[in-house]
């Protein structure tokens, strides 16, 4: 792994949900990285003290979604430009409900501050010098089934 001195990085940033036919709500996704998953950002949003959601989402899927669509599970990303405004769309499946329908939320991030936060942790660990340790992950797994 590198030797850079901050090995982990966190941002929080206010986000829209919209959630089935309702308008847009703020809430808060505090977005976490961590040079120990080099791979992954964690991102977990909040309302009123309350976690409504916490995601664990591939670090350069987000870098790709900010300029094209990706995505064909789970989560799908997007970027979407009001013209003035750049925004990336993460559209998150859940399970399905009783209708047969999945749920289904939409998040709209401020585009700018997601490409900061990825910026940042680039400064951690650089794209393509991402380490894992398979012996850690081995023994992880081994422990949790």
């Amino acid at each position: 792994m590198n030797s850079f001195a901050h090995r982990t990085a966190h941002k929080t940033l206010v986000v829209q949900l919209q959630a089935g036919e309702t308008g847009r709500c703020p809430v808060l996704a505090h977005l976490g990285y961590d040079a120990s998953d080099p791979f992954a950002v964690t991102a977990v949003f909040s309302h009123d003290g309350r976690v409504l959601a916490r995601w664990r989402l591939d670090r350069e899927m987000l870098a790709d979604g900010l300029r094209g669509p990706v995505g064909v599970g789970d989560v799908r990303l997007r970027p979407v430009s009001t013209g003035v405004w750049e925004e990336l769309r993460m559209d998150f499946y859940g399970d399905a409900r009783s209708d047969g329908q999945r749920q289904h939320a939409v998040v709209f991030a401020w585009a700018p501050a997601l490409t900061a936060f990825l910026c940042e942790t680039r400064e951690i660990v650089p794209t393509g010098q991402e380490e894992v340790s398979v012996d850690e992950f081995l023994a992880s797994v081994i422990a949790g089934g």
